[in-house]
């Protein structure tokens, strides 16, 4: 039996090894090529660079003005992650504490929010967001990423928060505390777990987001990372070489990131699997 187990272990080892890989190919094409000129990107892709060519990294770093379109996604960034975590944080507290029909339906109403595809309502969403004055405007953008993270940070709130005993609030109440302060004093540090893996899954997805910002910020001075990267594809021309380098540039920011978080995450997922 314990051959058995041994043979079946390793092989399961083997196939994780081998999947691990596969994911990992996208990332060896977009290094390799990032790093060749761009005729040799078109003679063969897979293959390892003749020379490595770091100038692509510095062309594109000046081409897309990197620093400042990288101080845009990250006040972006930041700001909408703040924003979520305390508006949503606050919402979903009252919405688990005040035991109604009418919190419950608006619980639902985010939960439904959530499959409602951005497609769908992207034309609507300019047309509105001109007339309140906020295109071309990085707390516009703000305020809509508000919008379309309240749904999934609301949820995951929402479900955290019931597993916080009740008991904890009424004994600070008795000693004196408001409802604002029991929230930030009590419930909130209770939320870290979850609060730091509604940021890094919101991190990923605003800083990478490339559709809603082409649609808001027409001004070439607030673009983002992503709408930097697009600019290196033309009508006639795509510059492959320094593309690729943008886009190395774009995710070590994400990578450090994450591997800085990394075990924020698993505590995380650790906490709410005992909740």
């Amino acid at each position: 039996m314990r051959n058995k187990y041994t043979g079946k272990t390793f092989i399961i080892e083997i196939l994780a090894i081998i999947l691990g890989l596969i994911f990992l190919v996208p990332f060896y094409y977009v290094i390799a090529n990032s790093l060749k000129p761009f005729a040799e990107i078109l003679t063969n892709t897979s293959a390892l660079p003749s020379a490595f060519q770091w100038q692509n990294y510095v062309t594109a770093f000046e081409r897309m003005d990197y620093l400042r379109v990288f101080k845009n996604s990250l006040m972006i960034t930041v700001a909408s992650n703040l924003v979520i975590v305390v508006f949503c944080s606050m919402g979903a507290y009252m919405l688990v504490r005040t035991k109604t029909k009418f919190s419950n339906f608006i619980f639902l109403l985010f939960v439904a929010a959530m499959v409602i595809p951005f497609q769908s309502i992207m034309i609507p969403l300019v047309k509105a967001a001109s007339s309140f004055g906020l295109m071309n405007s990085i707390w516009g953008l703000v305020v809509m990423y508000l919008g379309f993270g309240s749904g999934l940070a609301i949820f995951l709130y929402h479900g955290f928060i019931k597993g916080i005993p009740v008991e904890l609030e009424e004994a600070a109440i008795i000693d004196g505390c408001s409802t604002f302060g029991v929230f930030w004093r009590i419930v909130f540090p209770l939320l870290k777990p979850i609060t730091v893996t509604i940021i890094i899954l919101n991190s990923l997805w605003i800083w990478n987001d490339f559709l809603l910002p082409l649609l808001v910020l027409q001004d070439p001075s607030l673009r983002t990372i992503p709408l930097a990267t697009f600019f290196f594809f033309g009508q006639y021309t795509k510059q492959w070489d320094l593309a690729l380098a943008a886009l190395m540039l774009s995710i070590i920011p994400l990578l450090i990131f994450f591997f800085s978080m990394q075990k924020h995450i698993i505590k995380g997922i650790t906490s709410g699997s005992i909740k």
